[in-house]
């Protein structure tokens, strides 16, 4: 049986054909795009474009989750997200909202958000309760620490087994606060935390987490492990973007987040072609 991971009104995933999350970023200060997008005219533009590229769900965000950033007030997270995801929200794309803040995910939800992505896993209780309310579906992601603290020194003993076990147990946490099984996706989180080595790990293992039976989220795109494999820099990394994205497709991600959405699209069209699947 196919994985289906929906929200109150729209399915998200319900096949075997990888979903395309294609990033927004409206941060002065993302690792990736330098704050390209941080005006409301331009994210939207991005936003428009990455939808006529295929993307199927919109990831937009107004705080950086890059290790070091610095946390943003409430009232501003909003500000800057709002007004986009209103927008972007009328092209019938699924919108996501990347924060870890429920009164800005209320907010985003409120605007026309579907989805709400959690790097901290839903670290807040409220959050649980404003995606219950609101029938939002929920991305639940891995993070050891916090964005400031995430890289200082982290360490595992079998960081498979404990990413593992700790998504498996964020599953039922949020089945007990009112968040149906089918609402849940999960993210082992690439970069959150973890040295080149664990990322390295978790990516080989990725199949182990398709056995959760939850929409498996990959976020690897232009990070900096990538760099480590390659040597390139972050406007060199599109290959290798594409290419590990597509790998963890074939080891049971469902939704895959990145920076190029064209190509990654391509990409999955041409495996499915090659598979034999629609």
């Amino acid at each position: 049986m196919s994985t289906i991971w929906e929200s109150r009104d729209r399915v998200l995933v319900d096949g075997p054909t990888p979903r395309v999350m294609g990033i927004v970023n409206v941060t002065p200060d993302s690792f990736s795009d330098g704050g390209r997008w941080a005006e409301h005219d331009a994210a939207v533009a991005h936003g428009e474009r990455l939808a006529a590229e295929g993307a199927d769900i919109l990831d937009v965000g107004g705080e950086s989750t890059r290790p070091g950033s610095e946390v943003v007030p409430v009232a501003e997270e909003i500000r800057r997200v709002a007004p986009v995801i209103e927008r972007l929200a009328r092209l019938g794309v699924a919108i996501s909202i990347d924060t870890m803040k429920p009164e800005v995910a209320r907010e985003a939800l409120a605007a026309g958000a579907c989805v709400i992505n959690d790097v901290s896993g839903l670290r807040d209780d409220r959050m649980a309760e404003v995606a219950a309310e609101a029938g939002a579906a929920v991305v639940v992601m891995h993070m050891q620490g916090t964005p400031q603290t995430m890289q200082d020194d982290p360490r595992y003993d079998d960081v498979v087994g404990e990413v593992f076990d700790y998504l498996a147990g964020r599953i039922r946490w949020c089945e007990s606060r009112g968040i149906p099984r089918s609402r849940i996706a999960i993210d082992p989180g690439i970069g959150f935390g973890k040295t080149y080595e664990h990322n390295r790990d978790l990516l080989r293992r990725l199949d182990r987490f398709a056995t959760l039976d939850r929409a498996l989220l990959l976020g690897i795109s232009r990070k900096g492990l990538l760099k480590t494999m390659t040597g390139k820099g972050m406007a060199e990394r599109l290959t290798a973007s594409v290419v590990s994205s597509l790998a963890g497709c074939t080891l049971g991600a469902n939704v895959v987040r990145v920076h190029d959405v064209g190509p990654m699209v391509d990409a999955i069209k041409v495996w499915n072609e090659i598979r034999g699947w629609e």
